[in-house]
This record gives C-alpha cells, sequence and structure tokens, in this order.
C-alpha cells in the first residue's frame, strides 16, 4: 500500500494524513520542479516519517516546465537530502516526472535520458511490503472463542481471530498472554478445512493441544520473542477531537482485540509540524501529534510500532460518547 501526499493544508490535513499513512508501506512525496522544497514538503515527509513509513519516493513533478532540467532536479535533490538527515530519513528515492506527458510514470519516455533509474511504476511494483522486509513474530489477538457444545463438537474450543504478523503451522509451541502458559497448535482450521501452516493477515481458527483458560482480548504469540506486557505505555498520539487531550483524562484504549481504561499521566512535548520543533508539555488540540503517557487499568500486550504496526497501535475511545478522539503509535 501506498500514500501520496500533495493535499494542500487545512483542519482534516493531519488526520486524513494520519489515518491514510497508518497503513501504508510507502509514501509518494510530490514536489513541484519549479518551487522545489517548500513547507508543505517538510510537513508530509515528517509525518510520514513519524507514522513510520519505511519508504519514502520523491516524485519532482512538471520538469515539462524546466525542460526536463538535470541542474533542477540535483537541486531538489541536494535539498531534501539536507532536510531529511535532520529528522533521521534513511531511505529516500528520487525520480524525475512529467505527469503532463507521461515520462517516468508508467513508461520512460524519451525526454529523460540523464536519469538511469526505474519510472514510478516500476519502483512501486518492486517495493517490498512491510511485511516481508523482516522476519516477524506470531502475534494473534483472540477475537472470540468457539464452543459449539454440540453432540458432534462437544468438547470442542477454538480460538478466532486474524493473524496480525508472523505465521504459524500445526505441531508449533505458542504462549498464551497474559496467562504465561505454553501449549502446541494442534489444528488450524479455515471453514471447514485444515491448514498445515497460515501467515500474516490470514483470519482463522487455532486449536490447542492442552486445555488453556484464553478469552476475547488474549493473545497467542511466539515464545521466542513476546510482546511486553505492561500497564504504562508511552506513545506517539495523534488527537482528532475538538475538546483537547490534557492530563489527568481518562479515556478507553483499544488495542488490537482488547480494551482497557486509560489515564493520561503526562504531555512530554507536541510535535510542531509546521517548524518541526518540539514544544515540551502543554496539552494537545484537534490534529496535533505528541508524546504522551498513559497509566492503564489492565496490562496490554505491545510492540514498538516501527517493529510492528498491529501491536504497536491503538485508538482512543471517550467513554461517554463513544467516539474515536485520537490514535497512538508506541515507542
Amino acid at each position: 500500500k501506498f500514500i501520496v501526499a500533495d493535499t494542500p493544508g487545512h483542519e482534516q490535513y493531519t488526520r486524513n494524513m494520519v489515518t491514510a499513512a497508518s497503513t501504508a508501506d510507502l509514501a509518494i512525496i510530490l514536489v513541484d520542479a519549479r518551487k522545489g522544497v517548500q513547507t508543505q514538503t517538510r510537513r508530509h515527509s515528517c509525518i510520514a516519517h513519524l507514522v513510520g513509513i519505511p519508504h519514502l519516493v520523491v516524485a519532482v513533478n512538471k520538469m515539462d516546465l524546466v525542460d526536463y532540467s538535470q541542474e533542477f532536479f540535483d537541486r531538489i535533490r541536494q535539498d531534501y537530502l539536507r532536510f531529511a538527515a535532520t529528522l533521521g530519513i534513511r531511505d529516500v528515492r528520487f525520480i524525475p516526472i512529467s505527469a503532463l506527458e507521461g515520462d517516468m510514470v508508467v513508461e520512460r519516455g524519451k525526454r529523460l535520458p540523464w536519469y538511469k533509474g526505474p519510472a514510478l511504476m516500476e519502483l512501486l511494483e518492486t517495493s517490498p511490503p512491510a511485511h516481508h522486509e523482516a522476519p516477524e513474530q506470531l502475534r494473534f489477538p483472540v477475537q472470540y472463542v468457539c464452543r459449539p457444545r454440540t453432540a458432534e463438537h462437544r468438547d470442542y474450543r477454538g480460538y478466532m481471530g486474524r493473524i496480525e504478523s508472523g505465521e504459524v503451522a500445526i505441531g508449533d509451541e505458542v504462549q498464551v498472554l497474559p496467562s504465561g502458559r505454553r501449549t502446541r497448535i494442534k489444528d488450524i482450521r479455515l471453514l471447514d478445512r485444515t491448514l498445515p501452516q497460515a501467515g500474516s493477515g490470514r483470519s482463522v481458527t487455532l486449536l490447542l493441544e492442552d486445555e488453556v483458560g484464553i478469552s476475547r482480548g488474549d493473545m497467542i504469540v511466539s515464545p521466542s520473542r513476546t510482546p511486553s506486557v505492561t500497564k504504562r505505555i508511552e506513545a506517539m498520539v495523534c488527537w482528532l477531537a475538538e475538546a483537547p487531550l490534557e492530563p489527568g483524562r481518562k479515556y478507553v484504549v483499544r488495542h488490537t482485540t482488547r480494551e482497557t481504561k486509560a489515564l493520561v499521566a503526562a504531555i512530554e512535548f507536541r510535535q510542531d509540524i509546521n517548524e518541526l520543533k518540539r514544544v515540551a508539555g502543554g496539552r494537545l488540540e484537534m490534529n496535533d501529534i505528541g508524546s504522551v503517557t498513559f497509566k492503564l487499568a489492565q496490562p496490554l500486550f505491545v510492540d514498538p510500532y516501527r517493529e510492528n504496526r498491529a501491536t504497536g497501535a491503538f485508538i482512543l475511545i471517550d467513554e461517554a460518547t463513544n467516539n474515536t478522539v485520537g490514535g497512538g503509535m508506541i515507542f
């Protein structure tokens, strides 16, 4: 999945950008070849970097309006790289394109012979999805416990949900959180058939060799590297509500299939997207992004967002209205 960042700033800008970017593997930052790196360019890049998009592509558009000049392209590339270094952006590619004439979009065209890299579509087709870039550990949040209690399935107990990361096979050793009990996979069911193994994104029913007390919100994981079991989280939060986020307020955190009440313990800083700097303390207004610490009533099973988006992300719910008021990415 990828996101194209070319939206003028407005009050819904941060909300839309963060929502789209949260599931993207790659962001295309469009730059006008005549104008170069602008405040909007830096803002788009900063948000993409904050939400952990692993790949950025800077598409320098309207090359036809600067006579396909390599000098213009090289100047923009150097300006952007100097800015990217201040944020710690490492993986960024640059492509000169003319959307009007079609050069370097799908076909290479004939007016940019000095550019030797791939066209934009070729790069998108060959860019690896985030799930395939590094080995991932099994994370299987339990959504529903299936117990038919029929004559045919008197002792049947299946745990239904989606494999958020990693893979699992029949016979694998697994660990159940929060109990910490270890057991092995007896069967993997998909409707009425058995799968020898299943991977990330597949919704399945897992049957275990041992009888273990499991309920909705528990998690089946790989015992070789388990998530942190914690009642305190620090996260970058994008605030979406009109009422500000302030220390002392209480919300419901929804994380994978688990929910718990949360207290805002502290707001460490707010990220000024326009000035690309941190503003200490205070509160978060609508569309602000900042570092927030929460104390939780019940433990969550979390990974850092940059390692696992599914177990590293959560949403905040207002108990009074049941509205989603924020989204967070765990450090």
